[in-house]
């Protein structure tokens, strides 16, 4: 979790200074040190980042060797059917050379 140095009370009085009155400057203060502390829950931090981008890379690089893999698959098998396949047109041909 993030967390930010907010100093409500510098806050508050400049706020009086600014000619706010003392009640609202404070309740203001707290307001808004309240608003940022809820929203920094939610805030990435650096090693949260970090720890995504290397969830990422180890996911990619399974992507990778999972592609790869299949690949070498599917030409294997495109080989099998290419050899099937010249097996029966020289078969053809052979036969249409004895009948012809």
């Amino acid at each position: 979790m993030a967390t930010i140095a907010f100093d409500t009370l510098k806050y508050a009085k400049r706020l009086k200074d600014a000619g706010i009155p003392e009640k609202q400057a404070e309740a203001e203060a707290e307001a808004l040190a309240e608003a940022l502390e809820v929203n920094l829950k939610e805030l990435a931090t650096k090693d949260d980042l970090t720890r995504e981008a290397a969830l990422l890379r180890r996911d990619m690089n399974e992507l990778e060797v999972s592609l790869k893999r299949d690949m070498r698959e599917m030409e294997q098998r495109m080989t099998i059917k290419l050899g099937g396949l010249m097996v029966v047109a020289v078969g053809a041909v052979a036969t249409l050379v004895k009948l012809l």
